[in-house]
């Protein structure tokens, strides 16, 4: 057995020794997006610092702890706070919590993150649903020896969210008379935004979403097995004519403002999977 499965099941153990029930949704909220927890009946809550192996949050916005409970009787675990590659992880360490969560039953996985617009149609506020994502921008987490425990050596991608899921966020957003639209997410690693030069060829490669977060998450989960699904607020528009320059303060203020249409949808879609 490696020594990275070991810390894997350590931290498993960890959590199971502190909180025993059997949990099949796991949710990871993305920057600003926090307050889905007050969604929750909270059971139990967990600090990164206090899990073997486990990554700590560095960025604000994301105030690192896993959170317990239940959503009308349907057990859920939360990631409120997520780890990004340009912190100084690894893509591995990036993904360590997903194959956690696989040893501990997780099998569906709700994602959420906070992008900056590319495709001209979107605006501030707007709620996508990712439909695919393009990923050679940033770090493959599967790059090394492959856990056989896992997956396989060569996962498929080609539907790596859940065509059954986004089929129920799209009926759920319908009937709470939200209008959201879809989209491909193009993953990047930060920290810096992007130039407007940058904007423009994510554009020109089928982007219609930036950011810096998801697709490593997406890759380990499919790669073990578990539905995904994905869901984007966008906080900034990057093909614009103005001068003005893009900030995490303005990201967060965007996801704060979109946030209750976002933890509803999500709310509604815990209990359908």
């Amino acid at each position: 057995m490696s020594d990275w499965l070991n810390k894997i099941k350590e931290a498993a153990g960890f959590i199971r020794a502190s909180y025993d029930q059997p949990v099949e949704v796991a949710v990871i909220l993305g920057s600003g997006l926090g307050n889905f927890i007050k969604e929750i009946n909270v059971e139990k809550e967990i600090g990164y610092n206090e899990i073997p192996h486990f990554p700590v949050s560095t960025v604000q916005g994301h105030s690192g702890r896993l959170v317990f409970g239940n959503i009308d009787g349907k057990k859920v675990l939360a990631m409120a706070g997520r780890f990004h590659y340009y912190e100084g992880y690894s893509a591995a360490e990036v993904a360590f919590p997903i194959r956690v969560m696989k040893l501990l039953g997780v099998q569906t996985l709700l994602i959420s993150n906070a992008a900056g617009g590319v495709n001209t149609s979107f605006k501030v506020g707007d709620i996508i649903i990712i439909n695919d994502h393009i990923s050679f921008a940033t770090i493959n987490p599967l790059i090394g020896k492959n856990e056989a425990s896992f997956g396989t050596r060569f996962p498929d991608m080609s539907e790596p969210y859940a065509k059954e899921i986004i089929s129920k966020a799209k009926k759920i957003a319908i009937r709470l008379g939200y209008d959201v639209k879809e989209g491909v997410y193009f993953g990047v690693t930060g920290p810096t935004f992007e130039t407007r030069a940058e904007y423009k060829m994510i554009h020109q490669l089928g982007g219609d979403i930036v950011g810096m977060s998801t697709v490593q998450e997406v890759i380990v989960a499919v790669h073990a097995g578990m539905k995904v699904f994905g869901m984007s607020i966008v906080t900034d528009v990057g093909i614009r004519d103005d001068d003005n320059v893009i900030t995490h303060q303005d990201v967060l203020a965007a996801a704060a403002a979109a946030e209750p249409k976002f933890s509803a949808i999500f709310k509604e879609l815990v209990k359908a999977v």
